[in-house]
């Protein structure tokens, strides 16, 4: 089954409740420490900040989720680790000050070395997850409008604009749960079977 053709709440849910399932199938050391790491503590530490930031080393560790769950380039993990920890301070908290603009946060974050949309995405989406779904190159895979994936901030774009739009819908359909787009970026991711499930 296709998730992003059916609005069927149960699919949804169904899907969106197997991601620490999925997770721990990939069979990744680490993946399901780092995980839950990124979705129970990072958002936390983001907004305890007044005014909010990520550091270097949790910059550095977000990098490593997503390659863990995705394709590990270490080249980008060292070219992240290599930017001044000032300079990710400040820059990140410029991007985080120009939430809820859709765009400008993630072409702020992506002036950091080894940081690109995705990079720029998973950091967002621990801060503003209505708004900056985490760019996953098996969940746009699963989203027939948007064509070849290709990672460009334009293409990041439609890509967060088409899961705003079904979370909006799933929020009003499904009335036990307001979705946000990254809820449909994992739902979807999970619904794909991960890398695991590619092979």
């Amino acid at each position: 089954m296709n998730l992003w053709q059916t609005n069927e709440c149960a699919d949804w849910h169904a899907a969106l409740e197997r991601y620490v399932e999925i997770i721990r199938a990939q069979q990744v050391n680490g993946l399901p420490e780092i995980d839950a790491w990124y979705r129970d503590e990072l958002p936390a530490l983001i907004a305890a900040r007044k005014p909010a930031y990520i550091t270097l080393a949790e910059l550095e560790r977000a990098t490593v989720w997503k390659m863990k769950r995705g394709v590990w380039r270490e080249r980008n993990r060292l070219l992240v680790i290599g930017n001044p920890s000032a300079k990710v301070k400040q820059t990140s908290q410029e991007a985080f000050a120009a939430v809820p603009d859709p765009r400008k946060p993630v072409d702020i974050l992506s002036t950091l070395a080894g940081v690109g949309p995705a990079t720029s995405s998973a950091v967002l989406a621990c801060s503003a997850p209505a708004i900056y779904p985490f760019f996953d190159e098996l969940v746009a895979a699963q989203i027939p409008q948007l064509g070849k994936v290709a990672f460009t901030a334009t293409y990041y774009q439609r890509y967060a604009a088409a899961l705003r739009e079904r979370a909006a819908r799933l929020s009003v359909q499904c009335e036990h749960r307001a979705w946000t787009a990254q809820d449909v970026s994992q739902a979807l991711w999970a619904a794909s079977g991960g890398k695991v499930a590619q092979s």
